[in-house]
């Protein structure tokens, strides 16, 4: 069963490795160039134009390697897989029309506020309503209503609740993406370590989990959760597809994901995270993103507050730029502390496991 995970992994990474660059050649022929600000740091007015929306090739690329993976080896999707992709792909749609509003209608702004949100707010309802439909023969369904952290804990929320919950979630994390996307590699980098994460504890809970009865390792601390392998199946083949993505992404860059990619990333990991129980862990293995958007709503509070800016520059990175550091330098160091906010987060997977023994 575990060879899904390999399929799906190895399938995305081929298919975003061969299909970037056709994706390439066709923004390119349309000219679907990136917008700069012109408020950012110099260095990156050559970045202009440069194609974007590629979030496009590894949104398909995962798809693709999802259900190859299962016609490979013969078992079916299940419901928690379906969610999540249809999820990410709801997200990058809401995306693709921003970017494409940006680009070919020359709008800089992309959509309207008001028309973003109301997109987010569709798709993240309906995938909130839907997880907590489709139970199993254990009663199990994709999302649970009681929050979690490395599994369940405390009361149930209630559906309501649990669908507001899950919507912060999927706007928090989205945003987070979308305000890390501001240097080459940087975001997509970053996500690989996650969805790897994601794969690790999918393919742990599938056999640590309560539905295995007798054979499992440690009778009291199992996981109820509806899917775990097929999910681990979902953040291999994520894994796969950004990481030959970033082939093409990584400075100096071919092309960007755009907010098509970034939506996408974000409505994706929220959607790991709820339907793994791990919701508020997510906050430590996405700690980069939490950072950066810590960074924002610092900067912007202190700002109308107090008339200072305690950045340069924010999203954080452009305040690193501003200092001196090269582009390349930044990336890489964030993608450290990223490893290191996955390597803690994992960490406290595992002991919260251990310490039921």
């Amino acid at each position: 069963m575990m060879n899904q995970i390999l399929f799906a992994g190895v399938i995305g990474l081929f298919l975003t490795l061969i299909g970037t660059p056709l994706l390439i050649k066709l923004l390119a022929r349309k000219g679907y160039g990136q917008y700069i600000r012109d408020d950012g740091p110099r260095e990156h007015a050559s970045k202009r134009g440069t194609p974007t929306m590629g979030g496009i090739a590894f949104i398909l690329a995962t798809v693709a390697a999802y259900f190859l993976s299962k016609v490979i080896t013969g078992k079916p999707p299940t419901y928690s897989g379906l969610l999540v992709l249809g999820l990410m792909v709801g997200m990058g749609l809401v995306g693709f029309l921003d970017d494409y509003i940006k680009i070919v209608k020359r709008r800089s702004l992309g959509l309207r506020a008001k028309a973003k949100m109301t997109g987010q707010l569709i798709v993240g309802i309906a995938f909130a309503v839907l997880s907590l439909q489709f139970a199993d023969s254990r009663g199990q369904t994709p999302a649970s209503t009681k929050l979690s952290f490395i599994t369940d804990f405390g009361w149930t929320i209630g559906p309501v609740l649990f669908v507001v919950w899950a919507l912060f979630m999927i706007l928090a994390m989205s945003n987070g993406v979308n305000l890390t996307d501001g240097l080459d590699g940087l975001a997509t980098g970053a996500s690989v370590l996650v969805f790897g994460a994601y794969t690790f504890i999918g393919v742990w809970q599938f056999q640590e989990s309560c539905a295995n009865g007798e054979t499992l390792t440690n009778p009291n601390a199992c996981y109820e959760v509806r899917d775990p392998l097929d999910l681990a199946v979902v953040a291999s083949a994520l894994m796969g597809a950004c990481l030959g993505f970033l082939w093409w992404n990584t400075s100096p860059a071919k092309i960007f994901m755009g907010d098509t990619g970034s939506l996408a990333l974000g409505g994706v990991l929220a959607g790991l995270a709820i339907c793994s129980r791990t919701e508020l862990l997510l906050a430590i293995l996405g700690g980069l993103f939490v950072l950066i958007t810590m960074s924002v709503v610092i900067q912007v509070g202190s700002f109308r507050l107090t008339g200072k800016r305690v950045f340069r520059m924010a999203p954080l990175q452009h305040h690193f730029e501003l200092k001196g550091w090269s582009e390349v330098l930044v990336v890489v160091r964030f993608w450290i502390i990223q490893g290191i906010c996955v390597i803690v987060g994992l960490g406290l997977f595992y002991a919260g496991w251990a310490a039921e023994k």
